[in-house]
């Protein structure tokens, strides 16, 4: 009994650890890291031949390389979490009260706007129209990356810092789905597409039952994204739809929403499992094939994404968030100034991985696809460092007792890092 014991409570451990934000994000720099070093390597043809690797079933159209498997199947994974985050916030969390989601939401879509007006107009003033179908790449902002920095380096900063930035992000993927929905999709089959959400409906039922069934749900969310693999439509949009449809009150007399139990579940392997290895098979752009990384570097696409992810996030973050509070009565949440969003912008700033998956939807030809995920990587880097930097100058000033200037002293004192709020 003492041996169970042991072995459930070591699960629990690991469960813990792997979902931790510090985790994560050191999962998935550790992954692109591999990635990047291996295919810049002598044995450079080993990553390319195990990426090009192919296996499933022929008679179903997935037959695919292990990279395809990763990004289509691997990351839909991810897209549920996200999907069931998404439904809880707007039911039960930070948008469910469009005053205070306000301020985020449209700081959110600033900062979506303006990096890919920079895109669009870089690739256009550098000459290569050819790259403008990238103009989605520097939209993104990648949740578990930007809030790992914040935990490390935002100890001492309000807690309400975290909980704007995750409203933030959690709206930039809602609309970075929308635009992969709207704008990555081609040769929609009408019928394939209403066989997809049809088992997404039955599995909204089901996911509502007085007990889960996993041996139901488990196979009726694989089969709505192979259908929606099929139909053309992404198949990462199948994991948001099913997530959607998971309740986010208590049900049955449950305390405990089935937003959380369901993000209990699958976050670990999402985390642990499904982002490292999308991360490993998107990241590993090899630097010494071609005319080596001068002539990459000096893509047109990479000055754009990297001026779209690290001055247009910035810029839209904090330019449409000193608009907003300027000229409406709309205000920053309690304890947030508007200096603290200098570091926020940059934090959106670090794309990873959804720009990694528009970056393989936007571009058919390796060339510019090499040439954005350096970019990205790049931009990323930058970005993190550079939100690193201003976290620690923020934390060391002195703060007022209105930071958010709405002439009410500031109630919420729980701090990044602390008991209260780690």
């Amino acid at each position: 009994m003492n041996r169970i014991a042991h072995v459930r409570q070591a699960r629990r451990r690991a469960r813990r650890w792997v979902t931790m934000e510090t985790t994560s994000g050191a999962l998935l720099l550790v992954a692109a890291v591999l990635a990047l070093a291996w295919a810049s390597s002598p044995w450079r043809h080993g990553y390319s031949a195990l990426s090009e690797l192919a296996l499933g079933p022929t008679a179903l159209h997935l037959h695919l390389p292990l990279s395809a498997w990763a990004a289509d199947g691997l990351l839909a994974v991810f897209f549920f979490v996200v999907g069931v985050e998404l439904k809880h916030e707007l039911v039960a969390g930070s948008l469910r009260r469009p005053r205070e989601a306000a301020v985020p939401v449209l700081a959110a879509v600033g900062g979506m706007t303006l990096p890919a007006v920079l895109f669009t107009a870089t690739v256009l003033l550098l000459g290569d129209r050819e790259a403008l179908h990238g103009w989605a790449i520097p939209t993104a902002t990648d949740i578990a990356f930007a809030l790992a920095v914040l935990a490390i380096f935002g100890r001492g900063l309000p807690r309400a810092l975290r909980t704007f930035l995750l409203t933030l992000a959690v709206v930039d993927d809602l609309l970075a789905i929308v635009v992969i929905a709207v704008f990555y999709t081609s040769g929609i089959n009408l019928l394939v597409l209403a066989c997809a959400l049809a088992l997404v409906v039955v599995f909204g039922v089901l996911v509502r039952a007085r007990r889960l069934r996993w041996w139901l749900l488990a196979p009726l969310a694989l089969g709505a994204w192979g259908f929606m693999h099929a139909s053309g439509v992404h198949a990462t949009i199948a994991g948001v739809l099913l997530g959607f449809t998971v309740p986010a009150r208590g049900v049955h007399g449950e305390r405990q929403p089935r937003t959380h139990r369901l993000d209990d579940a699958v976050r670990p392997f999402s985390s642990g499992v499904a982002l490292p290895v999308f991360a490993f098979f998107s990241a590993g752009v090899s630097l010494l094939d071609g005319d080596g990384p001068a002539a990459v570097l000096t893509q047109p696409v990479v000055t754009a994404i990297v001026i779209g992810l690290v001055v247009g996030k910035l810029v839209g973050v904090l330019g449409t968030t000193a608009m907003v509070t300027r000229f409406t009565p709309l205000r920053l949440p309690d304890a947030i100034g508007l200096r603290d969003l200098l570091p926020v912008g940059l934090l959106t700033g670090i794309g990873f991985t959804v720009s990694l998956l528009i970056a393989e939807l936007s571009f058919p030809d390796s060339e510019h696809t090499d040439g954005a995920k350096i970019a990205i990587l790049l931009a990323t880097l930058v970005a993190a460092v550079g939100a690193a930097l201003m976290l620690r100058w923020d934390a060391r000033k002195a703060r007022d007792r209105d930071m958010n200037q709405d002439e009410l002293p500031d109630r919420d004192t729980d701090l990044i890092g602390t008991d209260e709020g780690a």
